[in-house]
């Protein structure tokens, strides 16, 4: 996990339900230090209403633009301006973008030009442009009750993989293929004379070439009980690291 210092988080709130945005605080938090929070909408508006509350608890800025057109707001708009405003200040080293909105791709791009860490925040909807931009890409539906949606290692190792699939959908199934893939490369190229791969530096070689990559995605809390689920793919070894850390590697079977 990367640990960042200074972090901005900018909600497009016409484009965020409102019930997440706890939940995604929540999970940056856990990425370093946020430094501003800001959200931006036209408070005016009726489907708004009930942000103010929320938005105080938090301590989240709220920042109103105006619809200047009827039937079209301006929030995106003011959002990529109070980025880019930001990121000449050149203080910031992450920007955390919540919004499922193809629009801010060009956004996410030059802000990680710049050199900064990005993260996507948004839902399953999403297009893949904008995922692919961003350094990271979290998926709401994975923040949003997530106790009740991850399941325990052991659970899923007596019900095998064929259990798995038969309960997710025929996109997640091909989904979860494009994982294996990519860890068998990860393999090609990590692994050690043995043969076993670092499951760290895996899980960082799957961020970088799929930004929107979560194991709760396919119903695991870690790429470990991911790797765990599929005995017939993977040789899973822990051994011991520095001081208490325990060490996960694996290897591919076939």
């Amino acid at each position: 996990m990367v640990n960042l210092q200074k972090i901005a988080v900018l909600i497009d709130a016409d484009n965020t339900q409102l019930g997440k945005i706890e939940a995604v605080m929540r999970e940056i938090s856990t990425y370093g230090r946020i430094v501003v929070k800001r959200a931006y909408g036209n408070w005016k508006k009726e489907v708004l209403k009930n942000w103010e509350e929320e938005l105080k608890r938090l301590a989240i800025k709220a920042e109103q633009q105006f619809d200047y057109v009827v039937g079209k707001n301006a929030t995106d708009m003011a959002m990529v301006i109070g980025a880019v405003d930001l990121l000449h200040t050149g203080i910031y080293d992450a920007f955390v973008l919540v919004a499922s909105d193809s629009d801010y791709t060009p956004l996410a791009t030059r802000l990680h030009e710049s050199g900064v860490y990005v993260i996507g925040a948004g839902e399953n909807k999403t297009p893949e442009a904008f995922r692919n931009a961003c350094d990271d890409f979290i998926f709401l539906e994975n923040l949003f009750n997530a106790t009740s949606k991850v399941k325990s290692v052991a659970a899923e190792e007596s019900s095998g993989a064929s259990a798995i699939e038969e309960k997710l959908d025929q996109n997640a199934v091909a989904n979860i293929d494009e994982i294996h893939n990519l860890l068998e490369i990860a393999s090609e190229k990590y692994q050690n004379a043995d043969g076993f791969v670092n499951v760290s530096s895996a899980g960082t070689f799957l961020k970088r070439t799929k930004p929107d990559f979560d194991s709760r995605t396919y119903e695991y809390s870690k790429l470990p009980d991911l790797l765990a689920a599929y005995p017939k793919k993977y040789e899973i070894k822990r051994y011991h690291g520095k001081g208490t850390v325990t060490i996960v590697a694996y290897k591919c079977l076939s």
